[in-house]
């Protein structure tokens, strides 16, 4: 969309909108839901990690027995951060694209009710990297299924960026305009947002209209608690 900053990149992919769309349904179950989220993640993640940094690594043969080198993605400077708990369901998707697993540090934010507010319950990122130069981690992977007024990806990438990575590559299934555009924002020029989709509202209980509902409670089967 035009009126989103230029870190911001929505997917045109006929597959991935198609998908959206189920899982837009009410109707949708929560096995389908995960499904839907996971299958989501896989194309967001392919086309945000199309610039990853790629090495060459030693030396190898085919089965016939011609030499090669060998590329490889350096997966030690990447880390993967899911914000719980709707983020979980990406996990599996992002690292199945790469070609060893990667780091998963969790980060625990909620929205308190009346403000909206984003308050941090839990945080298992190690130490302070900020006195490592460069940081072994370099670029952090955030992932979580919706971006409402934003305040939630707000905190986690200040979170980040004092801990010392130089790069956030956000990836979220659903978001809203406003929430995208605070968010993205941010730390403008260290961020990068891949999105399936932006809707244009939020309700005044802080949802995405139409969206996709709370999705972690579609996605765990908690809906009515």
């Amino acid at each position: 969309m035009s009126d989103l900053p230029p870190n911001v990149h929505v997917s045109r992919h006929p597959c991935l909108r198609a998908k959206l769309s189920q899982l837009r349904s009410k109707s949708t179950t929560s096995r389908e839901t995960q499904r839907l989220v996971h299958d989501i993640s896989l194309i967001l993640g392919t086309e945000a990690l199309a610039n990853i940094e790629l090495v060459e690594e030693g030396t190898d043969e085919t089965p016939l027995g011609f030499p090669y080198t060998p590329t490889t993605i350096p997966t030690q400077t990447l880390t993967l951060v899911p914000i719980l708990r709707s983020g979980l369901s990406m996990v599996d998707a992002i690292q199945s694209l790469l070609p060893t697993p990667i780091s998963v540090h969790h980060l625990g934010l909620y929205r308190e009710k009346s403000t909206l507010q984003p308050v941090e319950y839990y945080n298992n990122l190690p130490q302070s990297q900020s006195q490592s130069d460069p940081p072994l981690v370099r670029t952090a992977i955030l992932v979580d299924p919706v971006i409402a007024t934003g305040g939630t990806a707000i905190a986690a990438i200040q979170t980040l960026r004092e801990w010392g990575v130089q790069r956030v590559i956000v990836v979220i299934v659903m978001g809203a305009v406003e929430g995208v555009r605070r968010a993205a924002e941010e730390w403008s020029d260290a961020t990068e947002f891949w999105v399936g989709a932006v809707d244009g509202e939020l309700t005044e209980k802080g949802m995405i209209k139409p969206g996709l509902g709370d999705i972690g409670d579609r996605l765990f089967g908690t809906i009515g608690k």
